[in-house]
């Protein structure tokens, strides 16, 4: 049986693999998981005992095909009851991270498969992240970060790369959401800060929030 920790372990895996090298270092993993590189390696080992990663010192930990497959269904599983919360329980999309953190780790794939249909097989989640279908099989949608926006244009907020919750509800704040309209007005030379118009309301954002924000041109 794979255990709670381990599975933290292949999913943080899984996300720093996609953030640039496919070989994920030690020191990187340690700090995803708040923890030091010794318990960091410890934990490599164990899962490279199991067949869930392979691990080559000096050169990072990268997953086997079948610690992909737990960790894509993991990811399944967070976004759908997600989805769940926000849709039929009335969570807000900056309440719901944490809680399907606990929820994911549900081993019944009976419920989940249920869960899916019941929802209408959603595609992505409050987010706007992609979820996994029943096979495994992520559907990308073409974006940009608004620090890569371009000044006179129009786009539609479809995501964001940061899911904390002070970060939601900055975007809540400024009444920013899934579906908003944003353009791009002026593009400040000496802090990069970005003038846009979102929702029709006047705003000024600093770099730090333009690489979090997900758009697609409309």
């Amino acid at each position: 049986m794979i255990t709670l920790t381990e599975e933290n372990y292949i999913k943080a895996i899984y996300h720093l693999s996609k953030q640039g090298a496919e070989n994920v270092n030690t020191n990187a993993l340690a700090e995803a998981m708040n923890t030091k590189a010794s318990s960091a390696t410890d934990m490599i080992r164990k899962l490279s005992e199991k067949d869930y990663a392979n691990y080559k010192k000096y050169k990072g930990v990268t997953l086997t095909e079948t610690g992909k497959r737990i960790a894509i269904n993991i990811i399944r599983k967070h976004r759908l009851w997600e989805v769940f919360l926000v849709e039929k329980l009335n969570f807000t999309w900056d309440e719901v991270h944490e809680l399907a953190e606990q929820l994911e780790h549900i081993k019944s794939q009976k419920l989940i498969d249920e869960l899916d249909i019941f929802l209408g097989h959603p595609t992505h989640d409050p987010h706007g992240d992609p979820i996994p279908n029943k096979d495994g099989e992520i559907t990308y949608v073409e974006k940009t970060l608004l620090s890569q926006a371009q000044v006179n244009l129009r786009y539609s907020c479809v995501g964001v790369n940061d899911s904390s919750s002070e970060f939601l509800q900055y975007l809540n704040n400024n009444n920013i959401s899934l579906g908003s309209i944003i353009e791009v007005m002026h593009i400040e030379p000496f802090d990069k800060s970005i003038n846009i118009k979102a929702n029709g309301k006047l705003l000024t954002v600093s770099q730090s929030v333009a690489k979090n924000l997900y758009l697609k041109k409309l």
